[in-house]
């Protein structure tokens, strides 16, 4: 399938998939109209690219339907300095989107093949504020005592682990599925200024497990 057709399909997923469900923040909208979907799909998938749905990538993971990642995304009501770290770089397109509405992605990959394959195609791409980590996401960022305006985690955890609490910022959002391993609900939580939590939920998910000390 040729360039320009991955466009178009890349415009209708965001007239059809994310405008009509109530996507609004014109940030998140602008990055998945040239983000390019397309690149971070295996060949056998390539065709589905632009699907409203989910695809496998390989060692049991996915890359979540479009809707999804736009409604974590939009839920991180992040500005364009903000400093976000995600859990689960997977393929490396949420990554991407992030890149294009926040200043700086913090990536954490608990499968090595998983994060040089998304490396590269970002590096193919031009992504340059988007660092990547091999490791147990449950723990969050691995490297010293760093601090995020926003958390978004792509994988399913039985309950908050305690490192992102202390890895979020002040008025900072973290984006969580909390649940059992078949059906999460999606919770967005605010850290307030007096460090207490508060939380939404925003519906049910299906994600794949969340793995590592803190999670399954």
């Amino acid at each position: 399938m040729g360039k320009n057709n991955f466009s178009k399909k890349r415009e209708q997923m965001v007239k059809k998939q994310l405008i009509r469900r109530g996507i609004e923040d014109k940030k998140v909208l602008d990055a998945f109209l040239v983000v390019p979907r397309d690149k971070f799909v295996p060949e056998d998938v390539k065709e589905y690219s632009y699907h409203d749905g989910p695809l496998p990538i390989g060692n049991d993971q996915t890359i979540s339907q479009p809707y999804i990642v736009a409604k974590m995304v939009e839920a991180l009501e992040l500005k364009s300095e903000d400093i976000v770290l995600e859990i689960g770089t997977g393929s490396g397109y949420e990554a991407a989107i992030l890149s294009r509405v926040a200043k700086e992605v913090y990536s954490v990959e608990r499968v090595q093949s998983l994060a040089d394959k998304a490396r590269n195609i970002l590096d193919v791409l031009g992504y340059e504020n988007i660092n990547i980590r091999v490791g147990d996401g449950t723990f969050g960022w691995p490297e010293g005592n760093k601090t995020f305006d926003g958390i978004i985690v792509s994988a399913g955890a039985p309950s908050v682990p305690e490192s992102y609490k202390r890895q979020l910022k002040k008025r900072g959002y973290l984006v969580i599925p909390v649940g059992s391993r078949a059906l999460q609900n999606l919770y967005k939580i605010r850290k307030n200024s007096d460090n207490n939590l508060s939380k939404q939920s925003l519906g049910h998910v299906r994600f794949v497990p969340l793995i590592g000390e803190q999670g399954w």
